[in-house]
């Protein structure tokens, strides 16, 4: 069965086996410090940052991996799945259940093996991937196990990057600043989101066997024209762009699961509205490119920018959070955000998303976002397009 990687081509973990090492073993530093006796990892990204398996099996049931310290990972996981599991991480413990409704059991059988039947243990319960019933079947299984929420866990750990996952995050935001750059060459009145986005995801085809390793667009992108920017994570149409009127684009590429991505909008001719808007989204992504240093707290950075907007008298614009730590997995909960009251300190390492998004007076969207590296000094912005609006 371990050798089922070297059988099956195309499969594996990206990363050296001493990677993934190097990331349990901070995990399991995190959960001594918070005075668990184990860890019961459900979410899709944070499995996939420990084992190098993505999760995509668990849509049927929970894939949940078993953290204790002292002892090696045991991952639990449907058997259908068994194989690609194996194929595709690290781990070598592996027991699987059948039906959905054996969910419980066996992973209740699990943690009674490790002796942890009456223990503190941490659940992701705040992540995707575990509902309620879940979490429920277990406990009926294990009337004496005491369930703690461990939901920002592993995501405190994994907000520094490695040096091999900034790597991935560079040539990510590669790939996103060549979408971008094809948004802004292809924009022309007729064109049609859903033909922009077949344009930006060709391009980066094109380009992707001058990066290597799994990399794409994700598709979670938002491409909106005209009327239609007003709708916030909308889906492309095949609406079509007119004179006098702006595009919205949020895009990301991710490589191994590390996405980058950024918000860059447009105006084909003239749009008052959106350029008076859009000078504003420049003044605030400055600001909050100057605020972030290691040491910062995220409400300090979250203050810096609504500063510039009260300033302006046009606070009412922005309505969420300023940002949020990116990586592995663009849309993972339970990750730091840079918001009122978040007292999580900056680190060298951190990667982030500042979307910076406003709606203006009659509710089109428009944004001049930034992916930064917080480094030793201050920070580093990641992509080489600017933020400013361009005009077509």
């Amino acid at each position: 069965m371990a050798a089922i990687s070297q059988e099956i081509p195309l499969t594996g973990v990206p990363f050296p086996r001493s990677e993934y090492e190097r990331r349990q073993l901070g995990v399991l530093e995190a959960v001594v410090s918070a005075k668990l006796d184990a860890l019961v990892v459900t979410a899709h990204g944070h499995l996939r940052y420990l084992s190098g398996y993505d999760g995509s099996g668990g849509y049927f049931a929970p894939f949940p991996l078993i953290l204790v310290p002292g002892r090696p990972p045991t991952y639990v996981v449907r058997k259908y799945d068994e194989h690609a599991v194996r194929a595709y991480c690290c781990i070598d413990e592996i027991v699987t259940y059948t039906q959905q409704h054996d969910f419980g059991r066996v992973c209740a059988d699990v943690l009674r093996r490790l002796g942890l039947q009456s223990k503190r243990v941490g659940f992701e319960l705040g992540c995707w991937n575990l509902a309620p019933a879940d979490v429920s079947a277990i406990q009926a299984q294990l009337p004496d196990l005491k369930i703690s929420d461990a939901s920002r866990l592993i995501s405190s750990v994994a907000a520094v990057k490695s040096e091999v996952e900034l790597e991935c995050m560079r040539d990510a935001m590669h790939m996103t600043d060549l979408a971008v750059r094809t948004f802004q060459s292809s924009l022309r009145a007729g064109v049609t989101e859903l033909e922009m986005v077949a344009k930006m995801v060709a391009a980066v085809q094109a380009d992707v066997s001058n990066i290597g390793g799994e990399i794409g667009l994700s598709p979670s992108m938002t491409i909106l024209f005209g009327e239609r920017t007003k709708l916030p994570h909308g889906p492309a149409t095949h609406h079509a762009i007119r004179n006098n009127e702006p595009a919205f684009l949020e895009i990301g590429a991710s490589k191994h699961g590390y996405a980058a991505g950024i918000v860059r909008c447009a105006v084909l001719g003239r749009h008052q509205e959106s350029e008076s808007l859009h000078a504003l989204a420049e003044e605030v992504i400055e600001t909050l490119i100057a605020a972030i240093k290691p040491g910062t707290t995220a409400a300090a950075v979250d203050a810096a920018g609504r500063e510039v907007l009260e300033r302006s008298g046009r606070k009412d614009v922005f309505r969420q959070r300023t940002g949020y730590i990116t990586g592995i997995y663009w849309t993972e909960r339970g990750n730091l955000s840079l918001e009122p009251g978040v007292e999580d300190i900056l680190k060298p390492g951190m990667t982030l998303h500042m979307p910076n998004i406003l709606r203006s007076e009659n509710g089109y969207l428009i944004g001049a976002g930034a992916q930064i590296l917080v480094t030793e000094h201050g920070s580093e912005v990641l992509s080489k397009v600017p933020h400013t609006l361009h005009l077509a």
